[in-house]
């Protein structure tokens, strides 16, 4: 994205970088934001069942406030570069966590689902510029020679986040109710703001008339947010048998290919899709997309199945669900330093197939499974991610021109947060479409089912209890072959993935990924 570039360089009349404890303290407060605001992609996983109850909507209808803050925050990324360059990073950076702190408290208050989607976008809105600022100012204020510090030390926040996401979720949920995923980040916004003014307002970026793509951006929001709100209540309108849905993927349809062609034609346009005549970009890129859906989907999937299916608290669906980033974490930096050394296809392709392996054990799964039985195919599954996301990030980057790092940076970015935004959609809805399928076949095949009636009744049920007993085993079965259908679809999905990635030529050198922001 033309308008995700990192601020213009550092000219002679700038001040010098930071040094002493307060470039150590600027650090920590722009690496807090970055991990704030990527912990609240993953808080609300395994809280969609506690939000969905005390709204009184059904869990689909509950994962929108997963849905709603990632649409919006990826709308706005293509935003960030017109915002610092009209406002400076500096302001725009205070702004967007005084409004990401507003916004939170306001979605803990939200008496309704409405409410609560309305505020999550709009926390969204504000969070999204937070990421490439946070990292754009970190190397603004850092040394040069502390470049790769500074960078380090955001990487590490955009890794450790989404693990802590769902322990903090569930605990939260389970000790103080689910309001407190968001009013958490209060204190922390009101933080960062104060003393991020205080520290950087020395260090604001130049300022220039920059124009701005309203009119792609407009296109952009259209298609969005149609296929998305499509996506969200298709299931309830019965899919293209209702008037409103079909009109939802007329709109969507229309305006994505008003869009293409209103980008491809604008000279300075917000979503620079230019860098897709890159074929090793386009691949490595569809590659990201395809997988993190898979991968976001059955994350999405897995607390939701541990609580409705298994009698997981949500701390304890935050605890299994928090596994697979603990091997991530210990292995990325392995992935980091094999990428620089061997084909990234190789890699990408060997991460990929050995999380598809994964997967496919984990649709074996069974309501007889155990915590260490559900836990160790997820920390396994964890060696592979690295190996997936680090290199494929390398071979994109690597693929176009240096100039248009930046810009192809922002655009997977926003490719990649998309992808995750309407795999949770998709896959929820079928599971749950499953899950009605498979109890009804169950409920046709069932042998012996008078002799368990009677069963039941021995044990002094009425025929009402023992018949209501008897379908709540049968729906039992079929949301337990529904979770398992799904995952088995992931794995196929990781192993389409595997193979997009060799449409990809070898890249002839090394990327800096910085910019991936």
């Amino acid at each position: 994205m033309a308008s995700a570039q990192a601020v213009p360089a550092r000219a002679a009349s700038e001040p010098a970088p930071l040094s002493g404890p307060a470039m150590i303290f600027a650090g920590l407060i722009l690496a807090a934001a970055n991990f704030l605001v990527v912990l609240d992609t993953t808080i609300a996983n395994v809280s969609v069942s506690n939000i969905a109850g005390a709204l009184g909507v059904s869990p689909s209808q509950g994962t929108w406030v997963i849905t709603s803050y990632a649409v919006a925050e990826a709308v706005v990324v293509p935003l960030t570069g017109w915002l610092s360059a009209r406002f400076g990073a500096v302001r725009v950076f205070v702004f967007g966590m005084i409004g990401f702190g507003i916004f939170s408290f306001l979605c803990g208050l939200a008496p309704s689902l409405g409410l609560l989607v309305l505020f999550r976008i709009l926390q969204g809105a504000c969070g999204g510029p937070l990421m490439p600022l946070s990292q754009t100012l970190l190397l603004r204020v850092f040394p040069k020679e502390k470049a790769a510090a500074a960078t380090g030390l955001w990487a590490m926040t955009t890794l450790i986040a989404p693990i802590l996401g769902p322990i903090l979720g569930g605990a939260l949920c389970d000790s103080v109710g689910w309001a407190f995923i968001f009013w958490i980040n209060v204190p922390i916004a009101i933080a960062c703001a104060w003393f991020a003014w205080n520290l950087l307002k020395g260090h604001e970026t130049p300022l220039a008339r920059a124009k701005v793509d309203l009119v792609g951006l407009g296109l952009l929001v259209v298609w969005v947010g149609a296929l998305q709100i499509m996506l969200d209540l298709g299931k309830e309108h019965d899919w293209f048998a209702s008037p409103m849905i079909i009109g939802l993927a007329i709109v969507a349809a229309v305006g994505f290919v008003a869009f293409l062609i209103w980008e491809l034609t604008e000279e300075n346009p917000i979503v620079d899709l230019r860098v897709f005549r890159h074929r090793g970009y386009t691949a490595a890129v569809i590659t990201l997309s395809v997988a993190f859906g898979a991968f976001f989907g059955i994350n999405v999937l897995n607390p939701l199945w541990l609580q409705q299916n298994m009698g997981y608290t949500a701390t304890w669906a935050g605890y299994v669900s928090a596994l697979l980033g603990v091997t991530a974490v210990m292995v990325a930096p392995i992935a980091a330093g094999m990428s620089a050394k061997f084909d990234a296809r190789r890699l990408v392709f060997l991460g990929l197939m050995w999380m598809a392996v994964m997967t496919f054990f984990r649709a074996q799964a069974n309501q007889q499974m155990g915590y260490f039985d559900i836990a160790h195919w997820l920390l396994f599954q964890g060696f592979g991610m690295p190996f997936f996301f680090v290199p494929v990030t390398a071979l994109a980057l690597a693929s176009v021109r240096v100039e248009e790092t930046a810009s192809a940076a922002g655009l997977m970015n926003f490719c990649r947060t998309l992808s995750g935004a309407f795999a949770t959609s998709v896959v929820t809805t079928v599971w749950a479409d499953g899950a009605s399928r498979n109890h009804n076949e169950l409920s046709g095949v069932l042998n012996g089912a008078q002799g368990t009636m009677d069963q039941l009744k021995g044990l002094g049920m009425s025929a009402d209890q023992a018949r209501g007993t008897l379908d709540n085993m049968v729906q039992s079965q079929g949301v337990m072959l529904a979770t398992n259908q799904v995952f088995m679809a992931m794995a196929v999905l990781f192993m389409v993935a595997a193979t997009i990635v060799w449409l990809a030529p070898k890249p002839t050198r090394v990327a800096d990924t910085s910019a991936a922001h």
